[in-house]
């Protein structure tokens, strides 16, 4: 693909009916890679589980903690920026690319350099030479920024899709052949390399665009400032979302941070294969659409509500078949990261409620307000944890659960405040679902507890056939109980017609279906669907 005609415009911009074609094919490619994303990680978990020590994998996450912040650089920044941009030409993202790669070395080369202080902080020589390989990962990840940005903003998400396939199968290969071999933790370096070098090479051939030389161009600081703003705000975020692996690999140790990551990944889990897949659609659809504030109200609530049926469901669910969840992926000598995993729980289905105030921050151009609350944000989060710090990873788990607790009310108000939003409509939309969750799985405990002779058995088998049984179990009731507080099946219809749009691309135009889908920087997505109004 070459983005750019022969004067140097940007000669893919997809227009009229055709984008909401393109974008709710897009949202179910990006669903589908994010599915086959999942099995190559659920591969990765059960295979290098059994081969990689928790130290090890605690080891090479005191170093990722940081490399991936400068990772991140460009992809949170620069995308966002080329994606906004009414207007491009080869000239300006030219400029954007060589000032991305520019900033690239200079991370890399400060990085690497850093890699004494890394072993001296955390007590253990080997991160010197492990600080040193990773940041090879910060290098290849700025190379294809402005490439994946292109593909995107030409809405090309079937390629960036396979792309991205293609980067994580390679990843998980390296790194299973380095541990089988017994590599050890440099098997999981390995994969951490190869999977950018991978996507980098793939960009590259998918986006047949050579960068000109840097020259003055008009709009070039702008996008520049712009991109430091959201990777201003998205660095705050990560720190506050890494402070505890930091917290625990320093007051502990490798094997205790090791427990404790594998609990988080799959914590966090819902939200990377739920909401985040669809994000570059949704921002490359709103960039190009007229926004009607009553409207935007309207499908907010709508699309809040479906986050809240699956976020609250998923996460009573995972709740309750934690602990053979982790003995099932990860196999005997894992049991902390089980107990560690059930205080992950309860904040599941909160936490993907509260992402979706990165929605509205930036569907009403308010950036500035995400970054003052991502600094609220982090305070409070920083603080819970160095409370809960004494008790251990355990503590910091709760300490995770509970900062979703209390920050998304205040977080959703402050969020829709410019447009006086409420509280009570965000309250109404997610409060039946969030009761139908408590009851179910109070529910399901009882039926459990009834039944003490329930597939009793540590090995793998029996916790399979307890997490298919509760699963069920909990699923059935929490659906009635949905169905009960709604008086109909309204809100799984909506769920399901919104699945069935995403899967049946092609439509006629007679059965024309209306979606409005809104996107946090690095956090949530969902569409709503409502019947299509014509403008007035």
């Amino acid at each position: 693909m070459n983005p750019f005609d022969a004067s140097g415009t940007f000669g893919l911009e997809p227009q009229g009916s055709g984008l909401r074609h393109l974008a709710v094919r897009g949202a179910g490619v990006s669903l589908l890679s994010q599915a086959f994303a999942f099995v190559i990680q659920m591969i990765a978990i059960i295979v290098l589980a059994r081969l990689v020590t928790p130290a090890d994998f605690g080891l090479v996450a005191m170093v990722t903690t940081f490399s991936l912040l400068l990772t991140s650089f460009g992809l949170n920044g620069f995308t966002e920026a080329i994606l906004q941009q009414t207007q491009i030409d080869s000239g300006l993202i030219s400029n954007l690319f060589w000032i991305n790669l520019w900033i690239g070395i200079a991370l890399t080369a400060g990085f690497a350099a850093s890699g004494s202080l890394l072993a001296r902080f955390y007590g253990d020589s080997r991160l010197l030479n492990v600080t040193i390989a990773l940041s090879s990962t910060i290098l290849l990840s700025s190379v294809s920024v402005i490439h994946l940005a292109l593909l995107k903003r030409a809405m090309r998400f079937s390629a960036v899709s396979a792309n991205d396939m293609l980067a994580r199968a390679v990843s998980v290969v390296a790194s299973i052949m380095f541990a089988w071999a017994g590599g050890g933790y440099w098997a999981l370096v390995a994969g951490a390399i190869a999977l950018p070098l991978t996507a980098t090479i793939g960009a590259w051939l998918q986006c047949r665009w050579i960068p000109n030389l840097p020259r003055r161009v008009v709009g070039t600081a702008a996008m520049v400032r712009f991109a430091i703003t959201v990777y201003g705000r998205f660095m705050i975020n990560y720190s506050s979302r890494n402070l505890d692996n930091l917290l625990v690999g320093w007051r502990f140790n490798a094997q205790s941070l090791g427990f404790y990551k594998k609990a988080y990944d799959l914590f966090v889990l819902p939200s990377n294969q739920l909401l985040s897949p669809i994000s570059a659609v949704v921002i490359s659809t709103l960039s190009r659409s007229n926004r009607d504030p009553l409207q935007f109200k309207r499908y907010f609530v709508g699309t809040l509500s479906v986050s809240a049926l699956v976020g609250m469901g998923i996460g009573g669910c995972l709740t309750l078949v934690a602990k053979d969840l982790i003995r099932l992926l990860l196999g005997p000598g894992w049991e902390t990261s089980g107990r560690i995993f059930t205080l992950f729980g309860p904040g599941i289905g909160v936490m993907l409620i509260y992402l979706t105030l990165g929605w509205i921050h930036l569907s009403i151009g308010r950036a500035d307000r995400w970054f003052r609350w991502t600094v609220v944000e982090f305070a409070v989060t920083a603080i819970l944890f160095l409370l809960a710090l004494p008790w251990g990873p355990e503590g910091i788990a709760l300490a995770w659960t509970a900062s979703f607790w209390i920050l998304t009310l205040p977080g959703l108000w402050y969020a829709g405040k410019p447009i006086q939003l409420g509280i009570s409509p965000v309250v109404a939309a997610v409060w039946k679902h969030l009761a139908a969750s408590a009851i179910a799985g109070c529910l399901t405990l009882a039926v459990l507890r009834a039944s003490p002779n329930f597939l009793v058995g540590s090995g793998s088998l029996e916790a399979l056939g307890r997490i298919v049984m509760t699963s069920l179990a909990f699923g059935i009731l929490y659906l009635g109980v949905v169905i009960l507080l709604h008086r109909g099946r309204a809100p799984i219809y909506q769920f399901l017609g919104l699945l069935k749009e995403m899967i049946r691309w092609r439509r006629s135009p007679k059965e024309s279906v209306n979606f409005v889908m809104t996107k946090g920087t690095g956090g949530s997505v969902v569409l709503a669907m409502g019947p299509e109004k014509t403008a007035e």
